[in-house]
């Protein structure tokens, strides 16, 4: 953000939620599916999860080669159209990264890390490189295309089984039954980002939405720890599905576990949006810093039991995603979009609190159906304790940034140590069991 303007970001923004919109409904489960699966012949049941994400992805190709154009009219952002086509170009990649489910699914996941970590290492070298020397959020483009690429070239190369397409008109079904609520609950989910951006650019402009992407994309790394440890757990998890006491205590624990990174990381951003912006990014990405201070404290709130849907998918139950995805879209569209279009971003603000607690509301609902006898209150208390102390100490102090900084990180360690000691020294224990 610091190399880009606001209309910029804004423009790219729009183009990842425009592409992010048709492509999340892409994402069906299929890789879910497959892990979920016990087919004795696991080489030829990876052909045929492959040939699915070949067929999706085809179908998709094809979809965003139209729909781009669609776009460009409905934003009136002619400059819009090329971008969008050059991104189609993402799409055959994202296929070709089909071999690192098997390195999942068997839990190898030293190897799938490796090879993932590829994409961010590439993106990151050439869009900041790029970026540098003025290539605008064509950077951002290029880098994302050249990370994607590197992945899937590497993906192939080291795939455990050969590439092969074998359509099985049984096994589509099956994929089709456990897919479908999450397809829906994608569509749904992009609805409400596409029609934050849409209400946005329409009514403030190309440089509110410039804002919201920073925000939003700042937030998504309270999400970070939770995704790696869910997706690490999920294997795991849909071996022992059966087995609800196994379930319900990884449950209790990776959310404790996350919730070390995801309060902390949520509430700092509250607190230090304002000297981010004013030591990194710069004067003009002021009107950006309310956005950062909500949008950090919903994300901490929002990680109280956020990989609820992981245990009921691993059960081959994906209802329940549908019906969490309907209740957003609701409140979405009678609460936080009045809000947005009438109050701007104050309104979106506001809205989005409402909609975080709804979802929280509809989560703890499954949760409790799933575990009943989990206790969401002692959990949330625990789980933002170590936060508190630190985010007092930083607004009683009237300190350089770095020295609040500082002060907050060493107390977040120092409270998470003191409370959580026996749940640290076990996952360090599993850490070293497994790397013996």
């Amino acid at each position: 953000a610091a190399f880009l303007s606001q209309s910029e970001l804004g423009l790219w923004g729009v183009l990842t939620i425009s592409a992010g919109t048709i492509l999340v409904l892409k994402q069906v489960g299929i890789s879910d599916k497959y892990i979920q699966q016990d087919e004795e012949n696991q080489e030829l049941a990876f052909q045929k999860a492959f040939t699915l994400e070949v067929l999706f992805t085809g179908a998709f190709v094809v979809i965003m080669l139209i729909a781009f154009p669609l776009f460009a009219l409905l934003y009136g952002l002619p400059e819009l159209l090329l971008p969008g086509l050059v991104s189609v170009l993402s799409l055959p990649a994202q296929a070709l990264m089909a071999p690192l489910w098997v390195y999942y699914r068997r839990m190898q996941f030293v190897r799938q890390r490796t090879l993932q970590a590829i994409d961010p290492i590439v993106t990151f070298a050439v869009t900041v490189g790029l970026a540098a020397a003025g290539l605008g959020y064509w950077a951002l483009l290029i880098g994302a295309l050249c990370g994607v690429w590197a992945t899937a070239l590497a993906s192939v190369r080291y795939s455990p089984f050969p590439l092969r397409l074998v359509f099985d008109r049984v096994t589509a079904r099956e994929y089709v039954k456990f897919s479908w609520p999450l397809l829906l609950a994608a569509g749904s989910g992009m609805a409400v980002a596409f029609g934050s951006i849409v209400a946005a650019e329409a009514t403030l402009g190309i440089a509110a939405v410039g804002a919201i992407t920073l925000a939003s994309s700042i937030t998504q790394y309270a999400d970070r720890v939770d995704q790696a440890v869910t997706q690490t757990m999920y294997p795991a998890i849909a071996a022992v599905k059966e087995r609800t006491e196994v379930l319900f205590e990884s449950f209790v624990k990776s959310n404790r576990l996350t919730l070390m990174w995801g309060a902390p990381f949520g509430v700092g951003l509250a607190l230090f949006a304002e000297p981010l912006v004013e030591h990194l990014l710069g004067n003009e990405w002021r009107s950006a810093i309310g956005l950062l201070q909500v949008f950090g404290l919903l994300a901490a709130v929002n990680h109280v039991g956020f990989n609820w849907s992981a245990f009921y998918r691993a059960r081959g139950d994906t209802r329940p995603a549908l019906v969490m995805s309907v209740v957003t879209l609701v409140v979405f569209g009678t609460v936080t979009l009045p809000l947005l279009i009438t109050e701007g971003l104050p309104g979106l603000q506001a809205g989005m609190a409402v909609l975080v607690a709804a979802s929280l509301a509809t989560r703890m609902v499954y949760v409790r159906r799933l575990f009943p006898q989990f206790s969401v209150a002692p959990y949330f208390v625990r789980g933002l304790a170590p936060t508190v102390p630190a985010a007092v100490a930083v607004l009683a102090l009237d300190a350089p940034f770095l020295l609040e900084l500082g002060v907050f990180v060493v107390l977040i360690a120092a409270v998470t140590y003191v409370l959580e000691r026996p749940l640290l020294h076990e996952a360090a224990g599993y850490l070293r069991a497994r790397a013996a």
